[in-house]
């Protein structure tokens, strides 16, 4: 059978079972496959204890949104840490988020990192990261450039029927 008649009969299969599943997609769930299930998680600003932040889960943003993340705050230019292991899955800017980093890891799940004043040297697409690795320094880029220095840490599971935004404060320790 050839490579195209495959992914036809599995994009039918897919859509048969009520599911879209663009190849992106299933890129991202053929690689979520090789994490595990969530350990605890490592606060990603260097020297910030969970005591000394706060929830922002759903607060209300522009546009109707809601906030899908929690923000750490910090002097700009603080080391911003990978929380997991994994491998870095996007570096780039986004309108929102300015200078962001995803990371796959365990969970399996996204770790979205965003507002950073500057990516780590050594970062690049593909590698593979240990909590603690450095990702970026503590900005105020995007939507966030009139407001104090902070990383905005998001976490998005990624499952084949269920994915979505998952509240990070308790997974920090965070009240």
């Amino acid at each position: 059978m050839s490579r195209r008649a495959w992914l036809v009969g599995l994009t039918c299969a897919v859509c048969l079972a009520g599911a879209v599943v663009t190849l992106p997609r299933l890129r991202l769930l053929t690689h979520a496959a090789q994490y595990g299930r969530a350990r605890p998680l490592r606060m990603p600003v260097s020297g910030l204890q969970p005591r000394e932040a706060r929830s922002s889960w759903h607060a209300p943003r522009s546009g109707g949104r809601r906030h899908e993340g929690i923000d750490l705050f910090a002097k700009k230019g603080t080391p911003v840490v990978s929380a997991t292991r994994g491998e870095v899955w996007r570096i780039g800017t986004d309108r929102l988020g300015g200078n962001v980093v995803t990371v796959l890891g365990d969970g399996p799940a996204l770790y979205y990192y965003a507002h950073l004043d500057d990516w780590d040297d050594g970062l690049y697409v593909g590698r593979r990261v240990e909590k603690g690795t450095v990702l970026g320094l503590v900005g105020n880029t995007g939507n966030a450039r009139t407001t104090p220095p902070h990383l905005h840490f998001g976490v998005y599971r990624v499952g084949w029927w269920r994915s979505g935004a998952v509240d990070p404060a308790p997974l920090l320790g965070v009240r």
